[in-house]
């Protein structure tokens, strides 16, 4: 099977850099190989590689000014044997990878790669472990690794460094996968099906965030690492009113009896259900400062409109991740790969020392058998469980409908913030009548006695702030200021601060001493 006609042209190393860097920043990190393998026949085809490309390997490390944005670089060039790796070039990159670590440098991976290096076998085969371990000890010390995977990138690349990112972005149209299509057609008699390694289908099915034209992956990766790298940009940020734990209602800020409306539990459950009531998304275009939808939103999947997006709000850059019920697919429930995403998100969060806010507005999990054997209870277990053991601070916004083990999965966290017409029950009404009267004609008298209400959580010390949905603009606005001013506070907190938070939640949830 060849190339499809429509995959984009390819564009060299040097080409790449020379749209990137801004003008002047660009300084080569790399020493000058000037050594030729023992094998006549091999090193004839590297000095035909260097003569072609003017390049002595197949890899580019250094570091330049990509909009303003200092970083690191590591490009593949596909014209110097396929772009493969070999031990010279797995040195280089490990070099550079450890060079931009040591120095604070986010790092920029743009391979295009076949991968390993055939004529150098295991040895080349094995930089590959060596390549991985440089960027873990990057990441480890919560620097950012963002990946541009070009056309075409396959192979061990794709299979280790290439697939590490914080943030992956993708060329239009490239081939991305495993194993090339030709060396598939060749091992097994039959053309690889057709689309499957394309960067569109890896960004619908969630292994990649973004797709981004070459002209504008400068724009775009910039936005991106500010985002990661600057906690708090606006240095004239106004501090807005602190939040700390509440004990109830007359000590939580944000509550105001005055506005915020004490409407019946079955009100408030219709209220949430509204259509077109905003959600997840749209709190991102309106309220927050800027804001990067990475991956989710509808797509395969994620079909049930979870989110996961880097943001900032008040200046504090945060991981956000959320359900949207707008984007949601008609019969499409928070399932299993939607928990992963979401967890992919905590540790995206514990891994660059970022907030984490999630958002929940969830009419429920599936409850299929497929859900069942892809093991629905064993992602919303392991969701809760990272929560609470996460060491960045949290935040929860409890922002329409609040059932089940969906809605559990994302709640543990510092701070919980719940807007008037929110709600948080084992099931949704509905399901609560029939086990307990075997009919749904009682839902709303079972909204009332569980004490499902925002207001009711609020009483009982489980959410800490309620904002009032009466403002005529709409309540975006609000939410996203609380949200900043629960940032805020957070900035200002120590681990062990927000640990005792989390223990005392804990302790009025169970009503027993922990």
């Amino acid at each position: 099977m060849t190339d499809r006609t429509d995959r984009p042209e390819r564009i060299s190393a040097t080409q790449l850099l020379a749209k990137l860097a801004d003008e002047g920043s660009w300084h080569p990190w790399d020493s000058q190989i000037t050594a030729l393998p023992d094998d006549a026949g091999y090193a004839e085809d590297i000095g035909r590689a260097r003569e072609k490309t003017g390049l002595d390997e197949s890899i580019i490390c250094g570091e330049a000014d990509v909009n303003g944005v200092r970083v690191a670089v590591v490009v593949s060039e596909f014209g110097f044997l396929g772009g493969s790796i070999g031990r010279d070039a797995g040195r280089r990159v490990v070099t550079a990878i450890r060079r931009a670590t040591a120095e604070g440098l986010p790092l920029l991976a743009l391979p295009a790669s076949g991968g390993t290096r055939m004529q150098e076998g295991t040895a080349a085969f094995l930089q590959m472990v060596n390549i991985t371990a440089a960027v873990v000890d990057h990441k480890a010390a919560h620097l950012p690794y963002v990946v541009y995977l070009r056309h075409p990138t396959t192979g061990g690349v794709f299979a280790s460094w290439g697939s590490l990112g914080h943030v992956t972005l993708a060329e239009p149209g490239a081939l991305v996968g495993f194993l090339g299509p030709r060396v598939y057609e060749g091992l097994y008699g039959e053309a690889f099906p057709e689309g499957v390694q394309v960067s569109e289908n890896l960004r619908s099915h969630g292994l990649v965030d973004l797709v981004v034209a070459v002209d504008e992956l400068g724009s775009t990766a910039s936005r991106i690492i500010r985002l990661l790298v600057d906690p708090m940009v606006d240095a004239e940020h106004s501090r807005r009113e602190p939040a700390g734990p509440s004990s109830g209602p007359s000590s939580a800020p944000g509550l105001s009896e005055g506005t915020v409306v004490e409407s019946s539990a079955w009100d408030v459950v219709e209220q949430s259900r509204v259509p077109g009531r905003p959600g997840v998304s749209q709190l991102l275009r309106e309220s927050a400062d800027e804001a990067v939808e990475l991956a989710g939103g509808g797509e395969l999947n994620s079909r049930s409109g979870i989110i996961l997006a880097l943001a900032r709000f008040g200046g504090h850059s945060v991981v956000v991740v959320g359900q949207d019920r707008n984007r949601q697919v008609p019969g499409s429930l928070v399932g299993p790969a939607d928990l992963r995403l979401a967890r992919r998100g905590m540790r995206l969060a514990q891994s660059l020392h970022l907030p984490l806010v999630t958002v929940i507005d969830t009419p429920g999990a599936d409850l299929s058998a497929d859900a069942e054997e892809s093991g629905l209870a064993n992602e919303i277990a392991h969701c809760i469980a990272e929560l609470t053991a996460l060491t960045v601070p949290t935040v929860a916004v409890l922002l329409g409908q609040g059932a089940g083990g969906a809605a559990l999965a994302l709640f543990p966290a510092d701070r919980v913030i719940a807007m008037e017409n929110s709600w948080l029950s084992p099931l949704p009404p509905e399901g609560a009548s029939l086990i307990v009267y075997r009919d749904t004609d009682h839902a709303a008298d079972m909204a009332r006695s569980q004490g499902i209400r925002a207001t009711d959580l609020h009483a009982a010390g489980i959410v800490d702030v309620v904002v009032s949905e009466a403002a005529l603009g709409g309540f975006l606005p609000e939410l996203g200021d609380r949200l900043a001013a629960e940032l805020d506070a957070l900035d200002d907190s120590t681990v062990e601060a927000r640990a005792g938070w989390r223990t005392e939640r804990l302790r009025r949830i169970g009503g027993v001493e922990i």
